[in-house]
């Protein structure tokens, strides 16, 4: 086995343990509602797996790694999602700074996908607004090989980004953080919405009932404090 197929391995295998047991129970719901059906039965063969902290994207095919990618996933400022999604539509000819190809992912509080870019040499760097960038030679290799209805495990700091420890989440807060929040609420019988990662008002009675329950300060938001108490962190 070569060294990049063991990594791959490794870090694929620490994907589904990782992802799956954090993130499967919301994100197969919202994904299940959105995610058109594969193209054709080659969808089951591949999956993408998408690497936060190595900032690397790759394509399994039956198990199997065959290809590794450079990508640039979003800023501190612009995060982008952890969990698992689906294919759900492929373009090309968008141009500009989304390069050549588009491959748009079922996250159901945003519009979020993988695209090239005019600026290759950023690329390795967190610099998008939560997409993932390629190089656009790289992100056609991807598009001709993928079809829609292919599985995207994206694995990462729940933050979105390594050097964001946690986010104070309010009424308005989009993203993986506010989705596993939601998803801690409904487990305890505080939350009937969807798990859509949107701090919405139906999530913020949420909030303000576990705060009273676990007799933390009612403040509607979710802090550092709340978090440690969801078990989010440590």
């Amino acid at each position: 086995m070569t060294r990049m197929n063991a990594l791959t391995r490794h870090l694929y295998r620490m994907a589904k343990i990782i992802s799956i047991a954090l993130l499967l129970s919301c994100t197969a719901h919202a994904s299940s509602a959105t995610a058109k059906k594969p193209e054709n039965r080659a969808a089951d063969s591949y999956q993408l797996y998408i690497n936060l902290w190595y900032r690397k994207l790759y394509i399994i095919k039956d198990g199997t790694p065959i290809k590794k990618f450079s990508i640039g996933p979003g800023t501190k400022e612009t995060p982008s999602p952890i969990g698992i999604y689906r294919v759900v539509s492929k373009d090309t000819g968008w141009g500009g700074g989304f390069g050549s190809c588009w491959l748009q992912l079922n996250v159901p509080w945003g519009t979020y996908g993988i695209h090239g870019t005019n600026r290759p040499g950023l690329i390795g760097r967190y610099v998008s607004h939560g997409c993932f960038r390629m190089k656009n030679r790289d992100v056609e290799e991807v598009y001709e090989l993928i079809p829609v209805g292919t599985r995207v495990v994206i694995d990462g700091p729940i933050t979105g980004h390594k050097d964001v420890t946690y986010r104070i989440l309010v009424k308005g807060s989009r993203g993986a953080l506010v989705q596993l929040v939601q998803n801690r609420l409904q487990a305890a019988g505080l939350y009937k919405g969807r798990c859509n990662g949107i701090f919405d008002g139906g999530t913020e009675l949420a909030v303000m009932r576990y705060q009273k329950q676990n007799k933390l300060p009612v403040t509607k938001q979710i802090g550092y404090e709340d978090l440690l108490h969801l078990g989010l962190i440590e």
